[in-house]
């Protein structure tokens, strides 16, 4: 029987070394007290694009919490997967495949970074439900965007089975941007166009900018501790903002999904 055609659209391919580190490290992170328990479980990196260097460097990235984690990129082209063979190693294989998910066991994470972008916005909910149906029951699925070298990014977290995220984080390089709605251009597929007056994604980015503006004199510290003001005193002024200080210094704020949720 030949082989199902795998289900999606092939990407740019763009990428650049280093470009997903604030991915990685929250995935860790969110990853951690499942991979204390069982290290050797799999992970996904869905739409690598053009070479094999963000997949190796995630599975680096995770190994440090997980010693035996399995890492398995995945592309629509098979010239890119034959392109990526350089790149395998312990726990580190490419294959071809797309949404439909083709691995050997459901993986703990797929990591599906700048590809739903070139999608439309109505297919995104489909692609969610699809990638978090494969899921382990503990897995989660990180979706959304970043600039070209991985200064400012924006995703979603949906655990499995979701139809819907959880959580929205944006993580940026706090000493290179002039506010935080800077990070409007690389907003998720499901919400860049709903950055708009009368949108909870469009209020929450302002918010963040307003915070960011009173926050100005503790700028002169640093840009990292301009940043923990800003969390703690949205967090002050009844904002939902997660996790704590240990996350915002790096440059990170995550909400629950409905504080940005699209309306209607």
């Amino acid at each position: 029987m030949p082989a199902l055609k795998p289900i999606g659209t092939i990407t740019r391919g763009t990428t650049n070394p280093n470009r997903l580190r604030r991915v990685d490290r929250y995935a860790a992170f969110l990853l951690e007290p499942v991979l204390r328990r069982d290290s050797d479980r799999l992970v996904v990196d869905l739409g690598y694009g053009a070479t094999g260097a963000t997949p190796a460097e995630m599975h680096a990235r995770l190994r440090a919490v997980g010693p035996r984690v399995r890492t398995l990129g995945l592309e629509i082209d098979p010239a890119r997967v034959a392109a990526a063979q350089p790149w395998a190693g312990e726990g580190l294989s490419f294959a071809r495949g797309g949404f439909e998910l083709p691995v050997p066991d459901p993986p703990v994470l797929v990591r599906a970074y700048n590809v739903l972008r070139q999608y439309d916005e109505a297919q995104v909910p489909g692609a969610w439900a699809r990638l978090t149906a494969g899921l382990a029951p503990d897995g989660a699925l990180i979706e959304g965007t970043c600039d070209e070298i991985g200064r400012t990014c924006v995703f979603a977290v949906l655990s499995a089975g979701a139809a819907r995220p959880a959580t929205l984080t944006i993580s940026v390089k706090t000493d290179v941007i002039a506010a935080p709605s800077q990070v409007a251009d690389r907003l998720p597929k499901a919400l860049i166009h709903r950055n708009v007056p009368g949108e909870p994604v469009h209020d929450w980015l302002a918010q963040l900018d307003r915070a960011w503006a009173s926050a100005a004199g503790i700028g002169s510290l640093s840009p990292r501790q301009r940043w923990r003001a800003m969390c703690a005193a949205l967090r002050a002024a009844g904002e939902p903002v997660l996790h704590g200080p240990a996350r915002w210094r790096l440059g990170e704020v995550t909400v629950p999904w409905e504080r940005v949720a699209p309306r209607g």
